[in-house]
């Protein structure tokens, strides 16, 4: 599998799974993508790393509930300066949950939500830079934020995220905005007020088979939130894991 070396400013560098039952979580992932798990030790305080084929691909924390936010995949963001990007998403309306914080000498972590609500992470590296697979069997193929106000949203990362935002439509029927054009397209912001619900980023998996995946999903215990359907984009599909999680299919 061809890895992923740099990572374009803005783009999305880390995936994160929030748990109320990580030895389910960890059941559940590693048969459907062919995952590994790697705990890199006590002083991470739990924390575990998903691993496809030796290479680094995602996280996985555990919650005890408390917070009453609900099991959840979360999306970080890499910035080169993550004390001004804090910075700028205050002063754009944004609001910061977690500020600056020093993740031993992997790197700067910070969560934040948009103007809108959704949730986002920045990551400033040093010696993790991010995943290092994308676009491959069982890695992220896709990330889309799914927003209430796109005409606040698109500011927003362009601005504080430093995006290279590219238009590729703006109709009533249909508006979405990507980070980078063409084959460098790393990220999208779509209008979804029309869905009535709050704002979210959804994370895509490529997978080669969205129904065998689904079929797998349920008898792992998941459940299928939205069955394969054929797009301009690929053959999608929307999954949930034991725990409520949500995350997306995307067959090429």
């Amino acid at each position: 599998m061809p890895k992923r070396d740099a990572v374009p400013a803005g783009a999305p560098c880390w995936i994160e799974l929030s748990t109320s039952d990580p030895e389910q979580s960890q059941a559940f992932y590693t048969p459907l993508f062919g995952w590994k798990v790697q705990d890199p030790g006590p002083e991470y305080g739990g924390y575990k790393n998903f691993l496809k084929d030796d290479v680094m691909l995602a996280g996985l924390m555990g919650h005890d509930g408390t917070t009453g936010q609900p099991d959840a995949w979360g999306i970080y963001l890499t910035t080169a300066d993550i004390q001004a990007t804090v910075d700028a998403a205050a002063a754009a309306g944004g609001q910061v949950f977690v500020p600056p914080m020093q993740v031993h000498a992997l790197g700067t972590m910070a969560v934040m939500a948009d103007p809108a609500g959704a949730m986002i992470g920045a990551w400033q590296p040093d010696e993790m830079k991010g995943f290092g697979l994308i676009g491959e069997e069982g890695a992220p193929s896709w990330f889309e934020l799914h927003t209430s106000d796109y005409a606040a949203a698109v500011p927003f990362y362009r601005d504080v995220f430093k995006w290279d935002t590219h238009t590729v439509s703006d109709s009533p029927e249909f508006r979405y905005t990507t980070l980078g054009e063409g084959d460098g397209q790393e990220a999208g912001i779509m209008d979804a007020v029309a869905e009535g619900a709050p704002s979210y980023w959804a994370l895509y998996f490529h997978v080669e088979d969205a129904d065998t995946t689904l079929a797998k999903v349920a008898e792992l215990g998941g459940t299928v939130a939205e069955p394969a359907v054929d797009t301009p984009y690929g053959r999608l599909a929307t999954a949930v894991d034991p725990n409520g999680a949500r995350f997306k299919l995307r067959q090429p």
